[in-house]
């Protein structure tokens, strides 16, 4: 079996000499060239599986490299080599289209991770290409709607690469989804996916969760434990709510990124770690950039590439398709067979708004099943609010990423739970209403489904859901 080639191109020696000793160590055919013209001739006359290129060459960038072999040679991986924090010229670099980026002076053992990825990457390439089939795993995103074919599109080539990509939608979008759909069609598949929710970490122990710390560096620091970053190494981290970060954390935060290495609390040493990093949030980060909330050097640095996701009310075509998914889940959880939608029903969802996207529309459906005589939905199963006839005016909130449609009359607003969650306000009214019924019943649940009026099944999912013993 032939060996996998990689080419360097960088002006200086002790760089070219350093990748090609360490390069052949690890099994690899290496030419190195010091210029534009050089890397032109050789990428002419043979094929590689990877490509290092400098920044800064006697005759031209590494960005004429790059786009180069984009436009010749898509299925090449291609690093960028940049001097000590120069970020802008990576970040730069990754828009351009290259894989990764080293800096220099070089940390070897970061480099045959960043090498061993980028090989598995070429490998697959082309094997998909020689297949000439769709990646597999995109068919979880449920829908047939042009936008939703734009972004399974979109995450098979950002699958391929290692550019931080920015994922932006409401919620209830299916962020998540996306992200893990990112990593598990990319070279860390075999890695770890960790998901975080950088809202539900408290202040003070955000630095330990996400860089770790030693024993006894703080009260309670019984053993060393590894932070998120570390837990990631070699894989994927997904930063989900990354508005929510403090000001002082998104200082380390960027940090981490940009130098490839996390300094667990109380450690003297920084340790190298191979992560790629996704961030989502519902919120507009270019506004908050604006209000000074979010650094705008992290944003930036997170924001290279955007994938946005479509609110439900933009692929109304999907939502049958969708539907039906979820209901054969909720079937499948349940041990029962699935419930049907009654043409009023699906009608009824098709009209309706859904400003909690997909996430509000399992509620519902959920709440349905559980509601339904039968194994038939029908539109009043749905319970869906009622809204305004009057023709809807689209707005623009300041905290969604895109704009959002609401009707020019709006309904009286509902009471609330002390939190602001109307779920949790309606599960408190039916919670008070099953164990009132319950009690008068004397905790006959035949008769407590009669005065309720609904089927047995039904009030023993609702005890189930709402923990009523």
């Amino acid at each position: 079996m032939s060996k996998q080639t990689v080419l360097v191109i960088d002006d200086e020696r002790d760089i070219r000499e350093l990748l090609t000793i360490t390069l052949g160590r690890m099994e690899l055919a290496v030419d190195a060239v010091g210029s534009v013209s050089e890397a032109r001739a050789a990428l002419g006359a043979r094929r590689y599986d990877l490509c290092f290129t400098d920044m800064r060459l006697p005759d031209g960038s590494g960005q004429e490299i790059i786009e180069l072999i984009a436009a010749t040679h898509p299925d090449m991986p291609v690093a960028m080599i940049t001097a000590y924090g120069n970020v802008d010229a990576a970040v730069n670099a990754l828009k351009a289209g290259a894989f990764d980026f080293v800096s220099k002076p070089v940390d070897i053992q970061l480099l045959r991770r960043l090498v061993r990825t980028a090989l598995r990457l070429s490998e697959e390439r082309k094997a998909e290409a020689g297949a000439n089939k769709p990646a597999p795993g995109a068919d979880r995103l449920i829908g047939d709607s042009p936008v939703m074919a734009e972004v399974r599109t979109k995450i098979a080539k950002l699958a391929r690469n290692q550019a931080p990509v920015y994922i932006a939608g409401e919620s209830g979008v299916g962020k998540e989804l996306v992200a893990r759909l990112i990593h598990e069609l990319g070279p860390r598949s075999a890695g770890a996916f960790v998901p975080v929710n950088c809202g539900a970490i408290p202040s003070e122990l955000m630095e330990s969760e996400f860089f770790g710390h030693r024993k006894g560096s703080f009260t309670g620091a019984h053993a060393d434990k590894e932070g998120l970053f570390q837990a990631a190494q070699g894989g994927t981290l997904f930063l989900d709510e990354v508005a929510e970060l403090p000001l002082h954390m998104q200082v380390k935060l960027l940090r981490a990124i940009q130098e490839k290495a996390v300094r667990p609390i109380g450690g003297r040493d920084e340790i190298p770690v191979d992560v790629r990093i996704l961030s989502a949030t519902h919120k507009n980060l270019a506004a908050l950039v604006e209000q000074g909330l979010f650094r705008q050097d992290l944003f930036y640095r997170i924001n290279v590439i955007e994938l946005r996701v479509p609110p439900l009310r933009e692929r109304r075509g999907d939502v049958p398709k969708l539907a039906d998914f979820i209901l054969r889940q909720l079937a499948t959880e349940a041990g029962t067979t699935p419930n049907r939608l009654k043409p009023d029903a699906l009608a009824a969802l098709e009209a309706y708004q859904f400003p909690g996207n997909v996430r509000e529309l399992e509620n519902i459906l959920e709440r349905a099943m559980a509601m339904c005589e039968g194994e038939s939905i029908e539109a009043d199963d749905l319970m869906l609010p009622q809204r305004s006839t009057a023709t809807p005016t689209p707005v623009t909130t300041p905290d969604l990423a895109s704009p959002v449609v609401v009707p020019a009359a709006a309904p009286a607003p509902l009471p609330v739970g002390a939190d602001g969650s109307l779920e949790d306000y309606i599960s408190n009214i039916e919670r008070d209403t099953i164990i009132k019924a319950l009690e008068e019943s004397r905790y006959n649940k035949t008769a407590t489904a009669k005065k309720l009026g609904i089927t047995f099944r039904a009030l023993r999912y609702k005890l189930k859901k709402l923990g009523i013993d």
